[in-house]
């Protein structure tokens, strides 16, 4: 008598979806890592996305390999976020080549921001690390929200950094990233009336192409391989598992999802449960 009740349970389950199929999406700093990662997940999840990078090469064979493996339309666009023009050719360009816009993840930096100590950091080093990530994100943002606001639907996801909840000595990474996650609770209270939730996600350690490339670089000095490297760093975590970049592309594309209406201006630490700080 149980086992049709069962059988019923798994196949719905089966059928859960993100409800994502046909929505446009933009995502910046998206040739590798974790804009990548979240580009694939959006595309595999049914929707048409648009990607940004500085370099045409790398951000081509990107588009190439997502829309060879998703089926859905992925678009290359060159934009630099230090450069306010882009951005809005950028945004403009997507919006008109995927017929709308829905969706925006904000993803493009440089991974954790210049070193530099109080003593010895420069006013320089730390206007461009701000410039390049909060001000890039507000105006992507900017540049998108006519077309949010059209669609009467949208996601705003910003990516932040471990780094703005525990900064260490190094200046610069821990100012641009709570500096993005206090732009994103006053764009959630700007653009909530309108339909539009803003969220962020703090990554914490996490495995990119950049990662391996250094495990390979690590493992030939000390005459080990990568498989050894990426288990002991598993090992060093609470869950056995260092997040990956898809780890992260999963989270985002279900806080894209209109199932995720009820969270907004939040920041969301996605870190295995590595750290040992609370926040509540």
């Amino acid at each position: 008598m149980c086992a049709p009740a069962v059988s019923r349970l798994r196949t719905k389950e089966k059928l859960v979806n993100l409800q994502l199929t046909d929505k446009k999406a933009i995502v910046t700093g998206a040739s590798r890592g974790i804009g990548r990662a979240v580009a694939r997940q959006l595309a595999l999840e049914g929707c048409d996305v648009a990607i940004c990078a500085r370099t045409e090469g790398p951000l081509q064979d990107a588009a190439a390999a997502l829309a060879h493996e998703s089926g859905r339309k992925v678009i290359p666009i060159v934009c630099d976020t230090l450069n306010a023009d882009t951005i809005k050719h950028f945004v403009h360009t997507a919006a008109r080549e995927l017929g709308g816009l829905h969706i925006v993840v904000n993803n493009a930096a440089r991974v954790g921001g210049t070193p530099g100590t109080i003593e010895t950091v420069s006013d320089a080093d730390v206007l461009r690390d701000f410039e390049e990530k909060v001000v890039g994100y507000l105006r992507t943002v900017q540049a998108a929200v006519p077309y949010l606001k059209q669609a009467g639907w949208g996601r705003v996801i910003n990516i932040s950094g471990g780094a703005g909840r525990a900064p260490g000595t190094a200046v610069s990474g821990g100012i641009r990233n709570i500096g993005t996650v206090n732009l994103t609770k006053s764009m959630a209270n700007a653009l909530g009336p309108y339909g539009i939730n803003v969220n962020a996600v703090y990554p914490g350690q996490t495995i990119t192409e950049a990662t391996l490339e250094r495990y390979a670089e690590q493992a030939q000095r000390e005459g080990t391989t990568v498989e050894a490297l990426h288990k002991a760093a598993d090992e060093r975590t609470v869950l056995k598992h260092v997040v990956t970049a898809t780890d992260i592309g999963h989270f985002v594309a279900m806080l894209c999802s209109p199932l995720a209406i009820g969270v907004h201006g939040e920041a969301i630490g996605i870190d295995g449960g590595n750290r040992s700080d609370m926040h509540y």
